[in-house]
């Protein structure tokens, strides 16, 4: 066949093919695609994960060396899932292949998520310890010292496990007391998210209700069947408790990160029931040994204060030898009080009796006759001096008024004598008898004398006193001070009646 007869044969191909929209072409291959593949399978390592979408979803690639698919886990899902997608990390992703008209893509929609292998859940396990860690949240200065003696132990775990079972039988055995029970499921998605809510449950209980001592527990298990208490929410939960956390997950030999968080670690689950209680019997023990012990010590002392009181009882002296001395010097001033008494009476009776001789009617008489006299004497020598002091005084009065007009006159006359002379005093030093010898008084336009020709200024206005009257003047030029020149002997000017020449 040539050239052209092929170019002319597929023409008239073309032009006998169906024409397709675009959704309808669209429609078309999601059908194909998702009943060809279905349910599918896809390792790859994810990338351009960014979190959640602001709807719930999530958007990102799976990827191997050499092709690329996009993934999306609807919110539904991804809340479901027990392995959270992460940055960089390699997974196994179940669900179906579709396509997505709106960009002409083909993508998988995921149902579940798995590490691919235990190495990937190991590097994924070792990312969030170091984040976790550098958060502080493995820090020993967080961690809580276990109470001595709990009164309520709280545990988190399957309430139908063997676990459960182990810690009830080794707290019974140790210390019965109350235990509460928070079930949860230790292994599967929901793990996480149900442990870290019991723990935050027996934290949000009254302080009088909640336990004082949580006890997170769970049997062996591979990697994949301890997943969820590695979850963040867990470890956040057991580092953030207020109440002191056992964790007791797996066997000795198995960690997980809330084994970082706890207060302490335990091997075991039984293991946590022995740290968390001690053993009655041993404290039933050490009382015992302790209330011995101090039995035997109250004895010893006791003992030995006896003894040391029969040692000092010795020493001191009998109460009749203390007392000796004061009874003998007791009888002694027994013994001399009644004589005492007796010399004392009998002087006082003498006593008595010389008072009592010179004691009589008489005398009496006669003391009172001689007090009487002298009183009366005493009174005429009153009478008398009072007598001549009131006519002494009459006397002088008389002296006085006859001597007062004399005494005035005479003051009168001796003060007008005074007053004459300084009258003439007065008149002699007084400015009118030097105005009568031809000098005048310059006085400023405020009343004051003046008596400095430096003060003189052209044009000031004075008033001029002379003896029959003044007068006023103005300055006609300014004199400078000069000291007073000494008069020169020469016959006297005629007086001029003309005093302002100096103006």
């Amino acid at each position: 066949m040539s050239d052209t007869q092929f170019f002319k044969d597929t023409g008239n191909a073309k032009s006998n093919l169906q024409d397709y929209s675009v959704t309808e072409i669209s429609s078309a291959l999601k059908k194909t695609v998702e009943e060809r593949f279905g349910h599918v399978r896809i390792r790859g390592e994810i990338t351009g994960f960014r979190g959640q979408h602001s709807s719930g979803h999530c958007y990102f690639a799976l990827k191997d060396d050499r092709a690329r698919i996009e993934a999306v886990i609807w919110k539904g899902n991804y809340n479901r899932l027990q392995h959270k997608p992460e940055e960089g990390l390699e997974v196994v992703a179940s669900g179906k292949l579709t396509t997505y008209p709106g960009s002409s893509k083909y993508q998988i929609v995921i149902d579940n998520l798995e590490p691919a292998g235990a190495g990937a859940l190991m590097a994924l396990l070792e990312e969030r310890k170091k984040k976790l860690e550098a958060e502080g949240l493995f820090a020993p200065e967080r961690k809580q010292l276990l109470p001595y003696m709990p009164q309520r132990i709280g545990v988190v775990t399957s309430p139908t496990g063997s676990v459960i079972r182990d810690i009830l039988h080794r707290i019974g055995d140790r210390f019965p007391l109350h235990v509460m029970v928070w079930p949860v499921r230790v292994q599967g998605e929901t793990t996480g998210a149900e442990v870290s809510n019991g723990i935050d449950g027996f934290n949000a209980m009254p302080e009088t209700d909640r336990p004082d001592v949580i006890i997170v527990a769970r049997g062996g298990g591979s990697i994949e069947d301890l997943w969820g208490f590695n979850d963040e929410a867990v470890v956040r939960a057991a580092a953030n408790s207020d109440i002191p956390l056992i964790s007791a997950v797996g066997h000795e030999t198995d960690w997980t990160l809330i084994d970082y968080a706890a207060d302490v670690r335990a091997p075991t689950p039984t293991g946590a029931a022995e740290m968390a209680i001690p053993v009655k019997a041993e404290l039933d023990a050490t009382i015992a040994s302790y209330r011995a012990r101090l039995q035997s010590a109250l004895t010893r002392k006791l003992d030995k204060s006896k003894s040391d009181l029969r040692a000092a009882a010795r020493g001191l002296s009998t109460p009749d030898s203390l007392l000796e001395l004061p009874r003998r010097s007791l009888d002694e001033a027994s013994g001399r009080l009644g004589r005492g008494l007796d010399l004392a009476t009998r002087a006082k009776r003498a006593s008595f009796e010389r008072v009592a001789s010179r004691l009589s009617d008489r005398g009496l008489t006669s003391a009172i006759e001689r007090n009487k006299e002298r009183l009366t004497t005493s009174m005429q020598r009153v009478y008398s001096a009072h007598r001549n002091n009131v006519t002494f005084a009459r006397n002088r009065f008389a002296e006085i008024d006859r001597r007062a007009p004399l005494a005035f006159s005479s003051s009168l006359e001796t003060a007008t004598q005074k007053l004459a002379q300084a009258d003439r005093l007065l008149e002699s030093f007084s400015y009118s008898n030097t105005l009568e010898r031809g000098f005048a008084i310059i006085r400023d336009s405020k009343g004051k004398p003046v008596v400095n020709a430096g003060n003189v200024k052209s044009g000031d206005a004075f008033s001029v006193q002379l003896q029959d009257g003044e007068f006023d003047a103005i300055a006609a030029g300014a004199t400078s001070a000069k000291a007073p020149a000494k008069p020169k002997k020469s016959a006297p000017k005629p007086a001029s009646d003309n005093q302002g020449d100096l103006f």
